[in-house]
Parts: C-alpha cells; structure tokens; sequence
C-alpha cells in the first residue's frame, strides 16, 4: 500500500475540517501547478504526513497544539524542513502556522490527492472485498468503474473476511454494497421495519 492509499485508509475528518483543508489542498495545487511542480508537491507532502507526522507522535502533537506559539512551532519549521523540501510546500507550512491551522494537514493530503487525481481525469477507488481479488477481478471492476464515471479508476483493496462474501466498492459519497454481510443487514432493517408497522397497527 503506497502513502496515498495510507492516508486514504487512516484519515477520517468532519465536514468544517474538509471544507478549510480543501480550500488550503486547493491553493497548494495552483501554486504548485504555476510552476509544473504539481506531483512533486504532493509526493513529498504524503511523505511528510505518512513519514514524519505519523510516525513521530510528538512532533505532529506539537504541530497541532493551540499552547504553542506560532513562533516556536515557525522555528521548528524551519529547523525540519527548510531546504530539503519543495520550496512551494515549505512556505505552504508557513501558511498553514500562520492561520494556525498545521493540524489540518494530514486532511490537506488526502484531499490535494483527491482534486490531483481528478485534474488528471482520474479517481480514487476504495475498494473491500471478503477475499483477495486476482487481476482479471480487478480489471473487470476497473472496466464497470470507467463506464460509470468516465474516469480512470485507481484501486486501494483490501480485506475484510467479515463481509462473509461480495465486495463494498466507494468513490467520493457514492457507496456500492454486494456484500452478503450488507444484504443481510438490508433484510434485518426491512424485516425490523415491517415488525414496527405490525406492531403500530
């Protein structure tokens, strides 16, 4: 699984959170885009989310917190990434401290993915399945994806053997369930359903 599809899997934030941090993915991706630096910002933003902010606790806690200034955390900053970042997405996190808003950044990643795979005539696909899927399963999900939504899909799969059978497919709010486990619920929630109206007469 690649950083992308980590941060895909790992990041779940509200509505208010999404909408700042696609404001902020958005602006990044212009800036970068000026300058043709586009996948080389995005790469190295997952990078610095998947690579240092979760995996050293500390830093991304110190980054995030509203007791420190401004002024320490720019400090930081600079110490960490001056120079050996993308110049773009160092003044990006200059920004973001300024309006005191580096919590937003691992939210900032997936959704610059998400608008860069989009520019590109691409999506990203969440894909589980109750079981491994071969590449023939693949390609043929790939095909009735293309046909749907006239983009390229790109596939994050995993596992879950709790699904009993099927697969559960997502992109953006669309949701496809075929999963015996979802069409068992389906029937409770009728069956329930029914009960209810039974009852109430």
């Amino acid at each position: 699984m690649n950083a992308s599809e980590q941060l895909h899997h790992a990041t779940v934030f509200d509505d208010a959170t999404r909408h700042v941090a696609r404001i902020y993915a958005e602006a990044l991706l212009s800036a970068a885009d000026k300058r043709q630096q586009a996948q080389e910002v995005l790469e190295q933003l997952e990078e610095l989310v998947g690579e240092v902010l979760n995996r050293d606790s500390a830093f991304n806690l110190f980054l995030a917190s509203a007791v420190v200034s401004r002024e320490h955390k720019r400090e930081a900053l600079h110490r960490a990434f001056e120079g050996k970042i993308n110049e773009i997405l160092y003044h990006f996190l200059l920004v973001l401290n300024d309006h005191d808003r580096l919590g937003i950044l691992p939210e900032t990643a997936v959704l610059a993915r998400d608008l860069f795979e989009r520019r590109a005539g691409r999506m990203h696909v969440e894909v589980t399945a109750a079981v491994t899927l071969d590449e023939e399963q693949r390609e043929r999900l790939r095909r009735q994806l293309r046909d749907k939504f006239h983009r390229e899909p790109i596939l994050s799969v995993r596992v879950d053997p709790d699904l009993l059978g099927g697969l559960v497919v997502k992109v953006d709010d669309w949701v496809y369930d075929s999963s015996v486990r979802g069409r068992l619920e389906r029937i409770r929630n009728q069956l329930i359903e029914k009960g209810s109206l039974l009852y109430a007469h």
